[in-house]
């Protein structure tokens, strides 16, 4: 059987370099002061749809890495995907990075399942990570979070700031990662208030339609759903909630982000004042976490839960704002200390 295990809090401190990155765009590979052997190589990320800069999710991904190259001192690379590429695509290019040396490497999002599954059994010397899905393997570290955790949080939020009785909830694709994050939206709206109601929609059917990735469908879904009155919208669409937070803060109501603090994202800065919070991921914290592992000599393998016990999932406090929403924090709070201590049982789909 899979060993799965929750891990233990660590302080990960990768905000102020999610920051940073979203000042650098494009593909990279660091090489360093060092020389050209394979030893001398560190953890490398193959980035999801979307790629850098998308403020969100692969930016997240990017500051852990950048951490773990501040503190281990070592090479490091990043990899942009390309547009309708392929598992075979994807194979090649975990297989190359391992090849080079990297270790570990570590492929940000479910897509990259199929190719991890192959590719590590043919490198069983190199630790492989993978975002958001379970992928078998011995050298193999599945990092997934409770999504739905952080999401029920958000929907304390939005219930709570809401003066229309109307919420909207905006996903990227309609996929069973995503409906944890609408689950647990929904289900916090209705346990705080149970008269607001909820629209919820996906922008697309697949990921090859461009759901994670354009700004322009997130923008006409928020806006669909600010004409059916909703004042507060909640996006977890990688690079296409950027359209949904431009809608809501130019209609001038809240927008919820996901997975970064995106308030403090220095691309979003025009539309900070009308992002309410954001449902935390540290997917940065899971990067560094496994980087540390290995350089450690323990590299960790296996199913890694984060969620919100220790800090692996959460809700930001960035906007000053929030506190002109009345009873916000205490609500947020008690909703926190419920799921943590088994009270409040999340759902998932």
């Amino acid at each position: 059987m899979r060993r799965i295990s929750t891990l233990t809090r660590v302080a990960v401190g990768v905000a102020s370099l999610a920051l940073a990155a979203t000042a650098c765009g494009g593909t990279s590979s660091d090489n360093g002061d060092s020389g050209g052997s394979k030893d001398d190589l560190g953890a490398a990320i193959a980035y999801d749809i979307g790629g850098k800069g998308d403020q969100s999710f692969n930016d997240a991904a990017f500051a852990g890495l950048a951490k773990a190259k501040e503190e281990f001192g070592f090479k490091t690379a990043d990899v942009e995907p390309t547009e309708g590429e392929t598992d075979a695509d994807k194979e090649q290019r975990l297989a190359s990075l391992a090849r080079q040396g990297y270790n570990p490497v570590i492929g940000v999002g479910f897509a990259y399942g199929p190719a991890m599954e192959a590719v590590a059994a043919k490198y069983p010397d190199t630790t492989f990570g993978i975002v958001d899905s379970v992928v078998e393997g011995e050298n193999v570290a599945s990092l997934v979070f409770a999504e739905e955790q952080a999401s029920y949080l958000a929907g304390v939020a939005a219930a709570k700031a809401t003066k229309s009785d109307t919420v909207g909830f905006v996903g990227g694709v309609d996929i069973p990662l995503i409906h944890k994050f609408r689950a647990g939206y929904e289900q916090g709206v209705k346990d705080t208030d149970p008269k607001v109601r909820v629209i919820s929609q996906f922008l697309t059917q697949t990921a090859e339609e461009g759901g994670f990735s354009s700004p322009d469908k997130g923008k006409a879904a928020a806006e669909g759903q600010i004409e059916k009155g909703a004042d507060v919208i909640y996006q977890a669409a990688g690079l296409s909630g950027q359209g949904v937070i431009e809608a809501a803060a130019k209609a001038k109501v809240w927008a919820i982000g996901v997975d970064s603090d995106q308030y403090n994202q220095e691309a979003l800065a025009g539309y900070k004042d009308y992002i309410l919070t954001s449902a935390l991921k540290d997917v940065g914290g899971a990067v560094y976490t496994l980087t540390k592992s290995v350089q450690d000599g323990e590299p960790l393998t296996g199913t890694q839960v984060f969620d919100l016990k220790v800090d692996g999932v959460g809700l930001s406090d960035s906007n000053p704002r929030m506190a002109e929403v009345a009873g916000l924090k205490e609500a947020v709070d008690e909703a926190k200390k419920g799921i943590t201590d088994g009270a409040i049982k999340v759902n998932t789909e």
